[in-house]
């Protein structure tokens, strides 16, 4: 941990009062992706959502997000985290193990190249030609171009396009306050790449001993039943809710919304606690 760096920032919503749970949000660089789902939390539940540090004062791997996190949870709590917020849920359980109550992975990201060769075949399907003329042209742009402030919105509109295309019936769009990060999330994935590359992730989450919940979309292009049967070897108590009609973002979906809450505010009451240590 570097004592010189100074905490992220960490949004808060509902009653000091109530229990408390932390959402983790997903990119890597989506700073606020999941503050709408923090904010449908906060009826019941004190919501920590911790604001990924942002690139420039250090290089981002997946060990200084954890090191970020590990400084601003207050205490042993549950973890829920989207995307690669799920991602980052399981590699901090593995090294704050007394942090960590529950763990929640909503459209958990991919670990191997067949998955992600699953990922872009069903992307590609889902863009239509249009679509993917559209995504070519932003990445064509976003390689042309240095300038920090025109690639973090390069990254903002290739994931509103993802999002849209990730989705079956948004209600809502996923938007932000907070400006993309594009060079923290160039960083923080090609770390992630080299863990798996290195075989330190997924191998390295047979050591988490809290209960964990996977729910995921049906028709998320990442391949949930794929990853979870990665996932379910190294944690057998791995529980998985699939929701039909669903895509990536299940909480701001017309058919995800009403399952997805019911499911995560069950486990987040009633899930079986890891023993304190």
């Amino acid at each position: 941990m570097n004592d010189n760096l100074g905490p992220i920032a960490v949004r808060e919503y509902g009653e000091r009062s109530a229990p408390c749970v932390a959402v983790l949000h997903g990119g890597p660089g989506a700073p606020g992706s999941v503050a709408s789902l923090a904010r449908q939390l906060s009826d019941r539940f004190h919501v920590f959502e911790p604001l990924q540090r942002r690139s420039g004062a250090v290089p981002l791997t997946v060990a200084q997000h954890v090191d970020d996190l590990a400084r601003v949870v207050r205490g042993r709590m549950p973890i829920v985290g989207s995307s690669w917020g799920a991602m980052l849920a399981l590699s901090f359980a593995v090294d704050h193990p007394e942090l960590v109550q529950s763990l929640v992975l909503i459209g958990c990201g991919t670990y191997d190249p067949s998955a992600r060769a699953m990922f872009a075949s069903a992307m590609s399907y889902r863009l239509g030609a249009d679509g993917r003329r559209r995504m070519a042209d932003i990445r064509a742009a976003f390689e042309a171009t240095n300038d920090p402030a025109t690639r973090n919105d390069l990254l903002a509109q290739r994931g509103a396009l993802s999002a849209q295309v990730q989705s079956v019936a948004l209600i809502e769009p996923n938007t932000s306050d907070l400006v993309a990060d594009a060079r923290g999330h160039e960083e923080t994935w090609n770390d992630v790449l080299r863990r798996q590359n290195d075989g330190i992730e997924p191998q390295a989450f047979a050591a988490i001993t809290a209960p964990v919940l996977m729910i995921h979309g049906d028709d998320d292009p990442h391949p949930g039943v794929t990853i979870r049967d990665t996932l379910r070897p190294l944690l057998p108590q791995l529980e998985y809710v699939g929701i039909a009609r669903c895509g990536h973002l299940p909480w701001l979906e017309q058919d995800g919304r009403e399952p997805c809450l019911r499911a995560l505010r069950t486990w987040l009451r009633s899930a079986p606690r890891v023993a304190e240590t």
